[in-house]
């Protein structure tokens, strides 16, 4: 997008409708001409915006902000602390994200000053990271490498960004990785590994591994099941923090309409549920093409979202969200046995192009999983951090 550089430039915290409609619009300036960009349902960015409606808002303390040139938007950002993090890990730092702007550096910059000062005016925090909406639970990272349509729940930005933000002086914190799969590639490279397939299923039956699919029926329970692995197997993973009561609510809220339980595992030993794979059908591939905008009526993306996804269904990939081990049950093939239960099946299933991501580029054990099961590493987004004097 390109911007009229005329007018002094200007960034001032969202406080009254007009602010708020800057801001909430903006994506949709300066996505108008990418092919690859999936707009959210509007009641969906709403919710995530409302501080009174999104749970997040019980423990974030912050402010969103609108970068103008002259009277034309040209950026945002939000800046904010995330108190539970901070708590979980004993750490003073601050975020910031949705940050979108122009292709132009002092907007960028001026965005990320802003953001940096608004944290040091809420306490002596020392590091600023991001961007994230609002945790690493949620939406994460920004993309540094290969631009293409994003999946379910994965951020998009423009291929300029990443440069824009480290000239501002932020510098890499951690990469998370992306892998892909689908039957191609794994016909590539021979099909399925078979000595892989072999030692898995001994160890499986060594160990007394045993994996079920996800029940619908009892999604509730499932979810509190995930919960709990999810917790335990993610408590020292960078970037972990647990979800609340009412966070897991709009998980269970989010994933009950479209909850596929052909395309979830758990993993039991001796009756116990010890590992889990979540994976959800990629809805990014029908949210395109109902192309949500503000002006028109929800119930009218509805309907062509919905004509997409279950009367000319258009979703052939999947993404694997959520993946975890009991720390005790590690070293146990269970993170194998699971991924090989999962794999078998997709690549025969409905939704054969597989996004497993994201994967911390320290996490070596899951990432040479990946490439054990002849994934492709197709996509990096970073987390930046900045230190803040």
């Amino acid at each position: 997008m390109s911007v009229n550089a005329a007018g002094s430039l200007t960034i001032r915290r969202v406080q009254n409708d007009a602010d708020y409609k800057a801001f909430f619009e903006f994506p949709w300036t300066v996505y108008n001409d990418d092919p690859n960009w999936v707009p959210p349902l509007l009641s969906i960015r709403h919710t995530l915006l409302d501080k009174k409606k999104n749970p997040s808002w019980e423990y974030l303390e912050g402010d969103f902000f609108v970068a103008y040139r002259g009277t034309q938007p040209v950026g945002t950002i939000a800046a904010f602390i995330n108190h539970n993090y901070n708590k979980f890990w004993n750490v003073k730092v601050g975020w910031f994200g949705f940050f979108e702007c122009v292709n132009d550096q002092e907007v960028a910059t001026g965005l990320l000053n802003a953001a940096g000062d608004h944290i040091r005016s809420l306490g002596p925090y020392t590091t600023m990271l991001g961007p994230a909406q609002y945790t690493m639970n949620d939406e994460c990272g920004m993309l540094i490498e290969n631009f293409t349509q994003p999946v379910l729940l994965m951020p998009y930005n423009k291929p300029y960004y990443p440069q824009l933000v480290e000239n501002s002086g932020l510098t890499k914190a951690m990469d998370l990785n992306s892998w892909y799969s689908n039957p191609d590639t794994i016909q590539s490279e021979g099909g399925m590994p078979a000595k892989l397939v072999r030692v898995v299923e001994k160890t499986s039956a060594r160990n007394g591994i045993k994996i079920r699919k996800g029940d619908a029926t009892h999604l509730r329970e499932e979810l509190l099941i995930i919960r709990t692995i999810w917790e335990s197997a993610w408590e020292k993973n960078w970037g972990f923090q647990p979800p609340t009561d009412r966070e897991l609510d709009l998980l269970f809220k989010d994933l009950k309409d479209y909850f596929d339980p052909a395309l979830g595992r758990i993993a039991e030993i001796d009756g116990k549920a010890v590992g889990f794979l979540l994976a959800l059908p990629d809805m990014n591939q029908v949210l395109k093409l109902g192309y949500a905008h503000p002006g028109e009526p929800e119930f009218v993306t509805l309907i062509k979202i919905l004509w997409h996804w279950k009367i000319r269904p258009k979703i052939t990939g999947q993404r694997i969200l959520l993946m975890g081990v009991i720390p005790e049950y590690r070293g146990k093939g269970v993170d194998a046995a699971m991924n090989l239960s999962f794999f078998q099946e997709a690549v025969h299933g409905k939704y054969p192009d597989t996004d497993a991501g994201w994967v911390l580029e320290t996490n070596q054990p899951m990432n040479q999983l990946a490439i054990s099961f002849h994934a492709k590493l197709y996509k990096r987004y970073r987390v930046y951090e900045k230190k803040l004097d």
